[in-house]
């Protein structure tokens, strides 16, 4: 009776490390898996990249250009895949991990494989190990919804910003960086955009957050990202090419 015990804990500790890793939709795959250099060349990013989208995972990559904006904005939504080259003498074996945004390990699965060839025995192991990875089923949240009613707004917004700033440019307040003059043009009450007017494209619309003052920012290059309002002035965090962000703060000239 107590061995059954055991093992039904044991059942529903796997069962719950496994729930942890359905909740998230996004899995970053690294460019470079620095625990096993020879990944790419036995083709195991490919299987494992194809896997986790049959198992309705959204695969991201480390550069954030292409993130879609709740991944931006909420990093401790997405799940890093780490593949370790668990090697012995006789087989061929694979640890698949996932990390969350701590870097703690939430879910290791191991594979083993009786092919002694590499190529074919690492597949084999990863596969393995993919088998016991569930398919994601994340809970929508209201912010999520909300988010998406936004994504409707911007092609809205997106048609009339011409006719918009055409007839509002004579009441619009601008605002300079230095380099660059933007007039603020108001939308609704829960949005605005800085336009150039030498642009027919915004610079940046802006659309309000649930926090005072801040807001989430669709860049005119596609990028997403968040600005707010500091001592007067509008801040945007400005996506760097490394990944990083720097302050770009436009001052009221009127």
């Amino acid at each position: 009776m107590k061995r059954i015990s055991i093992l039904f804990s044991i059942f529903l500790l796997i069962s719950a490390k496994a729930q942890i890793v359905s909740d998230y939709k996004y899995v970053v795959i690294p460019d470079e898996l620095a625990n096993f250099k020879n990944s790419k060349s036995y083709g195991l990013d490919m299987i494992l990249k194809n896997s986790l989208k049959a198992k309705k995972y959204q695969v991201l990559t480390d550069s954030k250009s292409n993130w879609p904006n709740d991944a931006l904005m909420n990093p401790c939504k997405i799940l890093t895949a780490e593949m370790l080259d668990d090697k012995s003498m006789f087989r061929n074996k694979v640890i698949l991990q996932f990390k969350d945004c701590s870097n703690k390990v939430i879910l290791s699965e191991k594979g083993s494989s009786t092919i002694k060839e590499f190529e074919p025995g690492y597949q084999d192991a990863l596969r393995q190990t993919l088998v016991k990875i569930p398919v994601s089923n994340p809970k929508v949240t209201v912010e999520q919804v909300v988010e998406s009613k936004s994504s409707e707004v911007d092609k809205v917004s997106s048609e009339s910003n011409s006719k918009e700033t055409s007839t509002q440019v004579s009441t619009a307040l601008r605002y300079t960086n230095g380099k660059t003059t933007l007039q603020k043009i108001k939308i609704d009450d829960t949005q605005f955009i800085l336009v150039d007017g030498n642009s027919s494209v915004p610079f940046a619309t802006f659309k309000s957050t649930a926090k005072k003052d801040v807001y989430r920012v669709k860049l005119g290059s596609g990028e997403s990202t968040i600005g707010y309002y500091e001592n007067g002035n509008i801040v945007i965090e400005m996506p760097k090419s490394n990944g990083e962000f720097s302050n770009e703060i436009f001052t009221a000239t009127n």
